[in-house]
């Protein structure tokens, strides 16, 4: 786990609030009302005894995040206020499921008459482009969690910091609710700093929105859950045709870049796996402990494999391509590079083999999410309107030890989130698949 101090975790806020919340809840503990969120209310980043102890033996807070939820003193004036929301990035599950959140939280809970949603991404918040934004209400939302993508649109790219800036001034918008990943999240923090800068009283909220689940300090993002549900009917399907064939290999490509969370998990889930290859872990391909080795073992007794890949992992092995439009690495398609090397190696050792590959990462990207995806949801919509309306900028809205939490954007950008090869986790997916702990020589 990473050293963090508490400092790293302090939420700025706007300024006192000086507004009595519309929400009609609680302080008292027992008359079946939930109560506000007081502002201390602090949930522990390290929860083992021993961290605590040393800690307070030293002298020092132990550090902690900002307990989400509403507040009972908020900073905006409900009647005068008025939110924007932005989608940026690539496709992911419940990025409508949000954006319903929001608005329904906005104007039914909080009497916020005027919410923009601003078109395909940043690209939308700047006036040269001449894309108008949408004015959302109840009505146009009521039901486009039952659809995948998002209505707003999505771009990738920087634009003008300032010029955006400009734009929300031109329309008044006290609250922006950015929905994305890591690019957007640099994007939104960017923002952040130009209003503190110009003294404006903007609020500026990220959800992080990240099929990959890779972003720092919340335990899942939002359409992760998703993914891998259907990422398994991918493994299934693979696994059926490695059934049905004389030495065959059902090969899976699923997303993620830098972290293999969506192929470990489906591996799990899905019980059919015999080899997982994730970013994290480098493999070999030839060799004595190398992945080839152990197939073909595999085949010589079972007849039959089932691998996953997560697009980022071995990327030794292929030819990147400099970077897109937000600044990440042009991977190589370590997929159709696996599947034609299979064949070449297997080929060259003259053993028969039938391989299928399969690559569901755009069906999975625009499929809408799954019931308790939609749950978390509205869940991070809601306590993303708590916190925008209470005055708080700068910041995530994230989940930690099954609790909803406040994290500096700043913070949640500098630490990516990875499986440790280490961990619990690894060991229950290779326990699960049955492959080595490590596929690849010891100066690897």
């Amino acid at each position: 786990m990473m050293k963090m101090e508490p400092r790293d975790l302090v939420v700025k806020e706007l300024g006192t609030p000086e507004f009595q919340s519309p929400l009609c809840l609680s302080n008292v503990e027992g008359d079946w009302v939930t109560n506000y969120v007081p502002n201390n209310e602090r949930i522990l980043y390290h929860i083992s005894i021993k961290h605590v102890k040393e800690a307070f033996q030293e002298g020092r807070d132990p550090a902690s995040f900002e307990l989400a939820g509403p507040r009972e003193r908020i900073f905006f004036d409900p009647a005068h206020g008025k939110a924007g929301i932005v989608t940026c990035g690539g496709l992911c599950p419940g990025i409508n499921d949000v954006i319903r959140g929001l608005v329904m939280q906005l104007t039914w809970r909080y009497k916020v008459k005027t919410i923009y949603g601003f078109q395909y991404g940043y690209l939308g918040m700047v006036k040269e482009s001449k894309i108008p934004p949408l004015v959302l209400d109840p009505d146009m939302v009521s039901d486009i969690h039952e659809k995948g993508g998002s209505i707003l649109g999505s771009s990738r790219g920087p634009q003008d910091i300032g010029k955006i800036v400009d734009y929300l001034m031109d329309y008044g918008v006290k609250i922006l609710f950015c929905i994305g990943g890591d690019g957007t999240l640099r994007g939104a923090q960017a923002i952040s700093e130009e209003v503190n800068k110009r003294g404006l009283l903007i609020s500026v909220i990220g959800i992080p929105k990240t099929i990959d689940n890779d972003i720092g300090f919340t335990e899942k993002t939002f359409g992760f859950e998703t993914a891998f549900t259907i990422a398994v009917d991918s493994i299934r399907a693979a696994h059926t045709e490695a059934l049905g064939a004389v030495h065959g290999v059902g090969l899976v490509k699923l997303m993620g870049r830098e972290s293999g969370y969506i192929a470990a998990n489906a591996a799990l889930a899905s019980q059919e796996v015999n080899y997982c290859l994730i970013p994290e872990v480098p493999f070999d391909l030839e060799g004595a402990e190398g992945l080839y080795s152990h197939l073909r073992e595999r085949l010589i007794t079972r007849k039959h494999a089932v691998i996953v890949v997560a697009e980022g992992a071995g990327q030794k092995y292929v030819q990147q391509n400099g970077t897109d439009m937000s600044g990440n690495k042009k991977l190589g398609d370590i997929g159709i590079f696996l599947r034609e090397d299979i064949k070449r190696f297997f080929g060259s050792i003259k053993v028969p083999l039938n391989i299928r590959y399969i690559d569901p990462s755009y069906l999975i990207r625009s499929a809408r999410a799954i019931p308790s995806d939609s749950i978390y949801c509205n869940q991070l919509a809601q306590n993303a309107v708590h916190a925008g309306m209470a005055g708080k900028t700068g910041m995530i809205v994230g989940i930690y030890n099954n609790r909803f939490i406040h994290v500096p954007i700043q913070t949640a950008i500098e630490r990516r989130k990875f499986i440790d090869p280490e961990g619990m986790f690894w060991l229950n997916v290779t326990e699960s698949t049955g492959q080595p702990h490590r596929m690849a020589s010891k100066s690897a």
